[in-house]
């Protein structure tokens, strides 16, 4: 990354930026805008969603300045304060900035639906999420390896790639951090007294504290600490912001938004370009090399189906013409869960931060071989809409939010009509029925 590029994305998380990040945003507006009047028929390559995986592959081809790169988002931009603003991320759960999905009505819920929030904006997920930055468990990253046989998956191969990408602000620690990298991460500054509280409560009852959870924490048997997390000077460090922003000046990247990926265009099987509905109008474009699909769990499958790949009677419901039958496609969903306990403070406090400042790993069985409970601590009340119609918790509150690691349940996800359009928040495209 070029110096002047990473001081222009820097200086842009501060509330005061200087005359050259000023300079530097002002050119990202009027090249993407240049960019988007004059949308080409053709791109080298086509990335679709700007999510954290859309964000990076993207910037990695936009490096190369002799091939052009479309990265297509169907959400709309991020310069927005409950975005930006690290501790307004409950904001966009309920907003445009949300897809809104739903589980199906589930007997084993009492009836309800489980929420499935994911991001509709520039960022996708790393734009509406809590900002915690985390290695991963090195028994899980050993055990992709083994099941994939191929060592670049495990746990020693995956560190190596944390330490390049990171910028850590932390205490120095060469074993477990990496500096100058395009995502900058440090540990919670100034926690919130309750977050010390909780670490304090683990101590008590025999489970171990770190400094940080990026370290010896992910390589044992569990442990609690303060949370590394993508926040400079109470502002969000998205994915998107850390890879594609300082690169938006560039000619050869166009990032369009408000632009739904209604299904890949194939020439026999080999994908050529995408169909996409922008500014109402349904337009194709063609890719030169590659069409990337990088939806996430729920999109990347619900438009291979509607491109015609994925189970044949399926398809055929809808009148989707078969191009290949794969009825794996939305099979085997997998997400994990969380169940929130409620406290209200005897005098609040405000929260610090992105509002989720510790955590702790721990087994929820002695035997288990790897941590498979995550509970975080959340300084807001979180609860689903009948426990907060019920019980209406005052903003005073503050939430353990006891996640599950290793979920054994699994979904699937179906079309429930041709339209690619009706993928709305009040009318999911899709039902995902726990298995």
């Amino acid at each position: 990354m070029s110096s002047p590029s990473r001081t222009s994305l820097s200086n842009s998380a501060n509330s005061e930026p200087n005359s050259e990040t000023v300079d530097f945003i002002e050119q990202v507006r009027i090249n993407q805008k240049k960019l988007a009047t004059e949308l080409k028929s053709r791109y080298d390559f086509i990335v679709c969603g700007s999510g954290s995986s859309g964000s990076v592959v993207a910037r990695r081809l936009a490096e190369n300045s002799d091939v052009s790169v479309l990265l297509l988002e169907a959400g709309g931009s991020d310069d927005v304060p409950s975005v930006m603003e690290a501790n307004q991320w409950p904001l966009n759960l309920g907003s445009e900035r949300n897809w809104g999905f739903s589980g199906s009505y589930n007997s084993h819920l009492n009836g309800r639906s489980m929420p499935l929030p994911m991001g509709k904006v520039l960022g996708g997920g790393s734009s509406i999420n809590l900002m915690v930055w985390s290695h991963g468990h090195k028994h899980d990253w050993d055990f992709f390896a083994d099941e994939a046989a191929d060592t670049a998956w495990n746990y020693e191969s995956v560190l190596n790639i944390y330490r390049r990408i990171e910028d850590w602000h932390g205490v120095p620690d060469s074993k477990y951090h990496g500096i100058g990298g395009p995502v900058f991460v440090q540990p919670a500054p100034d926690p919130n007294p309750v977050a010390l509280a909780m670490l304090e409560g683990a101590r008590s009852i025999g489970i171990p504290t770190f400094e940080s959870q990026n370290g010896s924490m992910m390589e044992g048997g569990g442990g609690g600490s303060i949370h590394d997390m993508q926040v400079r000077d109470g502002k969000r460090q998205s994915i998107f912001r850390s890879y594609i922003f300082p690169y938006m000046n560039r000619a050869n990247l166009t990032v369009l938004t408000h632009a739904l990926v209604s299904r890949v265009i194939l020439e026999g099987k080999r994908a050529t370009g995408v169909e996409i509905i922008y500014n109402g109008i349904t337009q194709s474009i063609n890719a030169g090399y590659e069409v990337v699909l990088s939806f996430g769990a729920i999109h990347t499958p619900k438009v291979l189906m509607q491109s015609g790949i994925g189970d044949q009677v399926e398809l055929q419901r809808f009148g989707i013409p078969l191009v290949q039958h794969l009825p794996g496609v939305g099979q085997y969903f997998q997400d994990h869960f969380g169940v929130s306990c409620i406290w209200e403070y005897p005098q609040p406090i405000a929260p610090h931060n992105n509002a989720c400042e510790a955590t702790f790993f721990w087994k929820s069985d002695a035997s288990l071989d790897t941590p498979d409970l995550q509970p975080c601590l959340i300084e807001l009340p979180v609860c689903g809409p009948e426990i907060a119609a019920q019980f209406n918790p005052p903003m005073g509150s503050w939430t353990l939010f006891a996640g599950v690691v290793r979920p054994k349940s699994r979904g699937q996800i179906h079309l429930t009509g041709a339209c690619p359009a009706r993928s709305t928040p009040n009318q999911p495209q899709y039902a995902v029925p726990p298995g």
